[in-house]
Formats: structure tokens, C-alpha cells, sequence
């Protein structure tokens, strides 16, 4: 997709996806065989509903209908919320992932799989696992020393709030 055409849906698109509560994360366009898909994700600070992901899509697929913002070919509209593994790209990424597994790819090289404990305008603090019976260590990131950052899915995570109940 060309960023005319990127920054013309997003700016058609975002001030309705805002007015349904949530952010835009993402548009993109395919093109498969013939036909064209337009994918758009949205989130929020408390995550999004198949419901509010039902009105936002009959909201949008409403706009592109009066518009020509696609063009005169088919396509489809696809609307979703961030996969499980998502990339952080934005402060509000980082604040979503807090409690969260998270492999950090540093600038000084190498990697870090920590868990984001809280999130300032400046980085975040992080404790990173044990290993073999070893106990957690406190580390702090600044934004300019993380390259990347996507959040890891965890199956067998223990919830500390259940054992400290209990």
C-alpha cells in the first residue's frame, strides 16, 4: 500500500474508530488473486469487544462505502484487535503489556525476556525471570536503548494474586 494511500485511510478512518472508544493500530491493504483486503486493527487501554469490533466495522465499511477511498475493485474488510505476540511500537503499547512477558531486542545487542512492571515517559522497569532457582533481578529500560520489543505468550504462568489469596 502507498503511504498516499495509508495516510488517506487512516485520516478517513481513525476519527471514527476514536469516536467508538478505541485507537487505530494499523492499516493495511492486500491484494490476493484479484481481490483486495483492507485490514484495520484497533485496541484500547482495556482491550475490545466482538461487539465494539462489530460496530466499528459497520461504522467503517458504512464510510468506505460513501467514499472512494478503495477505488473502484472489490475488496474486503477485515477488522481486529492486535494478535497475542504483538509488537510494541507505542507508549501505550508499552503501558497494555504491563504484567506482561516481554523479549526486548537492546541496541548494545543481544536480547532480554522480561516482564514490564510499570511504564514512564522515559522507559520501563522490568524484572527479569530467575534461572534455575535464581531469583528475579530489577532492570530498567530506556525507550532509546530498546530496538524492539513483542510481547511473548506465557501457557503455564502462575498467578501471583490467586497464591497471595490463598
Amino acid at each position: 500500500m502507498s503511504t498516499t494511500q495509508s495516510e488517506r485511510l487512516r485520516g478517513l478512518l481513525e476519527p471514527l474508530v476514536t469516536s467508538q472508544g478505541l485507537d487505530l493500530e494499523e492499516i493495511e491493504v492486500d491484494s490476493v488473486g484479484r481481490k483486495r483486503v483492507l485490514r484495520v486493527v484497533v485496541d484500547s487501554d482495556t482491550g475490545a469487544d466482538l461487539d465494539q469490533i462489530a460496530d466499528v466495522s459497520r461504522v467503517l465499511s458504512a464510510k468506505l462505502d460513501e467514499t472512494d477511498a478503495m477505488g473502484e475493485g472489490e475488496y474486503t474488510l477485515e477488522v481486529g484487535t492486535p494478535g497475542a505476540e504483538r509488537l510494541l511500537t507505542e507508549h501505550r503499547h508499552y503501558v497494555r503489556a504491563t504484567e506482561r512477558l516481554v523479549k526486548f531486542q537492546l541496541a548494545e545487542g543481544g536480547e532480554l525476556v522480561a516482564r514490564i512492571l510499570k511504564v514512564d515517559d522515559e522507559g520501563v522497569d522490568t524484572e527479569v525471570p530467575g534461572v534455575k532457582g535464581r531469583k528475579a533481578t530489577a532492570r530498567r529500560l530506556v525507550f532509546d536503548d530498546i530496538v524492539r520489543a513483542r510481547v511473548q505468550v506465557e501457557f503455564s504462568r502462575k498467578d501471583n494474586k490467586k497464591e497471595e489469596e490463598a
